[in-house]
């Protein structure tokens, strides 16, 4: 058992030198909206695997957005929405929070269409959930229970 772990750790070792982009630390994350198939509820991980967050102390992000009925999900690396999103909270820890209220947000606006939802207030209820602490967090309640399980079929044994 101790060679096979051995083994093990000199491979690694030798791959991260071999490939020096390579990153075991950075976060895979689900990016897509519940727009496209298999990423509403339920959600499909079969039909997305996960991405690569572009930082390496990204944060996996949930967004859900309520209007009535209707509500979309967003699952994203929280460093890609840093630059289109500005009702980001401000705290980042693991969990699940409601957007923060930007007022400066279309202030000197003048503009005739109401369609366009330039101050942001379409939706009644929007929710952003963060984690970091486990690849591909941002998926469904399933993989939180099966991640559970796991740990504890291990700590039985």
């Amino acid at each position: 058992m101790k060679q096979i772990l051995f083994c093990n750790v000199i491979l690694g070792l030798l791959v991260m030198q071999v490939s020096p982009g390579w990153n075991p630390f950075r976060l895979y994350c689900y990016r897509c909206v519940s727009t496209h198939p298999g990423c509403g509820t339920p959600f499909n991980w079969l039909w997305y695997w996960g991405e690569i967050c572009p930082e390496a102390d990204d944060k996996c992000v949930k967004i859900i957005e309520r209007k009535g009925a209707e509500h979309i999900i967003t699952r994203e690396c929280l460093s890609s929405l840093r630059g289109v999103r500005t009702d980001i909270p401000a705290d980042h820890y693991e969990g699940c929070r409601p957007a923060a209220k930007d007022v400066r947000l279309a202030h000197y606006v003048n503009n005739s269409i109401k369609e366009l939802d330039i101050k942001r207030d379409h939706y009644d209820e929007t929710t952003w959930c963060f984690c970091y602490f486990d690849n591909r967090c941002n998926g469904a309640i399933i993989t939180i229970t099966a991640n559970l399980m796991m740990i504890t079929k291990i700590i039985i044994q």
